[in-house]
């Protein structure tokens, strides 16, 4: 809405005429629903940011840039396409008319107030409940793992096996995610909380540039390959690799802490896959903390 849609408008004026659509609010809600229905949008289809322009469903960051510049000159050279057809909209579109004494909408002119970060948990209130307590119970740990630093015991040699398994499951995770970020495919979210619309959101992201998920494929592998270091190593390296492990397990856990906070408050939706990867990132930290004091 930054970034795409004001060149467009100002590439193609009065000929462009867009309407925003809160779904945080009851209204924007109620209409995004009536054209899910209007237009049978499947599950897997379903999430913001999105935009309906003719009979085409366009959903998330990177479809909307791809292919909506394509469809305003197809439209055009068509003579042009009236709004979607969504029960209710007609209304709304008539209501704007007036209150615009007929001056033709834009993306700025229909634009709603930023929603609060109520509304926006409002949006998904299960998922993000749950986000919030498994934020909470991560926070608990750096602190209890803070204040018992210096009367930790140490892993057996038999748990610290549960290191590289954990990161395991932990690539497998990554690496899925990557696939729907990369690919801008839909992801399996089931019954509880909305994957594609974290996914489908600019924090899927970092700088705009590297998908999340394949930070995590870095960190887990890293954290895989001290991990051997540290166990078929002795002396300085493997001291060396037992503290990597360490910075790396923290550096995941608190990343996760940020995304954990993100998803509830600011994106208004949760991704159970980030979830499950936060909890195994905070698992491998609490694994780390508790590396044989040898390997120090």
């Amino acid at each position: 809405m930054n970034e795409v849609l004001p060149p467009l408008s100002e590439q193609y004026g009065q000929q462009l005429q867009v309407l925003k659509v809160d779904v945080s609010h009851p209204d924007g809600q109620a209409l995004y629903q009536s054209a899910i229905a209007a237009f049978a949008i499947a599950d897997t289809r379903q999430g913001v940011p999105a935009m309906i322009i003719g009979d085409n469903i366009l959903v998330g960051s990177q479809e909307i840039p791809e292919q909506l510049p394509r469809l305003i000159e197809q439209f055009l050279a068509q003579g042009g396409v009236d709004w979607p057809a969504i029960p209710g909209l007609d209304k709304i579109v008539e209501d704007m008319s007036v209150t615009q004494a007929n001056a033709a909408p834009s993306a700025e002119d229909l634009s709603t107030s930023s929603s609060s970060w109520r509304e926006r948990f409002a949006t998904d209130p299960f998922g993000n409940a749950l986000a919030v307590m498994v934020l909470i119970c991560m926070i608990v740990v750096v602190g209890y793992v803070v204040a018992t630093f210096q009367q930790r015991t140490s892993l057996s040699r038999g748990w610290m096996w549960a290191i590289p398994v954990v990161a395991t499951i932990g690539i497998g995770i990554a690496a899925y995610l990557s696939y729907i970020e990369m690919t801008h495919q839909t992801a399996m979210c089931g019954p509880v909380g909305d994957c594609n619309t974290v996914q489908q959101s600019e924090y899927a992201w970092l700088f705009g540039r590297i998908p999340i998920g394949i930070l995590g494929l870095v960190g887990y592998t890293a954290i895989i390959f001290l991990w051997f270091v540290m166990r078929w190593n002795r002396g300085q390296l493997a001291r060396f690799a037992a503290n990597a492990l360490l910075v790396t397990t923290c550096v995941g856990m608190l990343f996760s802490i940020y995304l954990s906070f993100l998803e509830p408050f600011i994106i208004g939706a949760t991704c159970m896959w980030c979830l499950a990867s936060a909890m195994l990132m905070t698992l491998l930290f609490c694994l780390a903390v508790r590396l044989p004091r040898l390997a120090y």
